[in-house]
């Protein structure tokens, strides 16, 4: 036995990097030596007769140009739930703009949740106090020490929107009999750390405002409600 039987894998393992090595540095050995190409045969990736290399280069093509198309497709499809998403923004930004009153505000406020958004399950809690303000079912006023307030008070301190669970406690305080039937929550401060008040949007299902998501969109839209808030408030 030689000493290169004897190394056996190692050996050919070996001589397997150098040939790779070889035409990664010569990467025109193939032109010059088009008949081995052409005589070179690779096993066919699903099986079946063998294949010519250059076969089997376009099959790794129109693979990677699958993979690629269906990244593109994912891609387009994010980009036009981004548009929509950005043209109810947009809507709900021209009633805002439209409205002047403060009561005008807050009906406006709650028809495009409502109409733009599909947030049929909304609440305004607004902090401090709020003469002439009629009550309705959409607007919650509470006083700066009400105890409800307490298990509000990281996220109001934060100013960042949260989505995903709610305690029950949250739940019964913000939607009323409704509270249990909510799966999931988006929780949004209103005004510098909450000094509005907050925003909550509810869900029966548990998957409609969850941690992942992207929580920009309800930050724009407590900016224009804190704005309308203000401007109806100074009018």
């Amino acid at each position: 036995m030689t000493t290169r039987e004897a190394r056996g894998l190692s050996a050919v393992e070996s001589e397997e990097e150098t040939i790779a090595g070889y035409l990664q540095r010569n990467p025109d050995f193939f032109e010059r030596h088009q008949g081995v190409l052409a005589r070179l045969k690779l096993p066919h990736a699903r099986g079946g007769a063998a294949i010519s290399l250059v076969e089997r280069q376009i099959e790794v093509l129109r693979e990677k140009l699958a993979g690629m198309e269906a990244k593109l497709a994912e891609l387009l499809r994010t980009a036009r739930a981004n548009d929509a998403i950005a043209d109810r923004l947009h809507r709900f930004t021209r009633r805002l703009l439209r409205a002047v009153p403060r009561t005008e505000a807050i009906a406006r406020i709650e028809a495009g949740l409502r109409e733009d958004f599909d947030a049929f399950h909304s609440v305004l809690v607004l902090i401090g106090e709020r003469p002439g303000l009629p009550e309705q079912q959409f607007v919650r006023v509470v006083t700066p020490d009400d105890p409800n307030l307490k298990s509000f008070e990281s996220l109001l301190a934060s100013g960042k929107p949260r989505c995903g669970q709610a305690r029950d406690s949250q739940r019964e305080f913000l939607f009323g009999p409704e509270g249990p039937e909510m799966g999931s929550v988006a929780l949004v401060p209103l005004g510098n750390k909450g000094s509005i008040g907050l925003l909550a949007l509810g869900s029966v299902d548990r998957d409609r405002f969850h941690p992942g998501m992207s929580t920009e969109f309800l930050a724009r839209m407590a900016d224009l409600i804190a704005d309308a808030l203000t401007a109806g408030e100074a009018a």
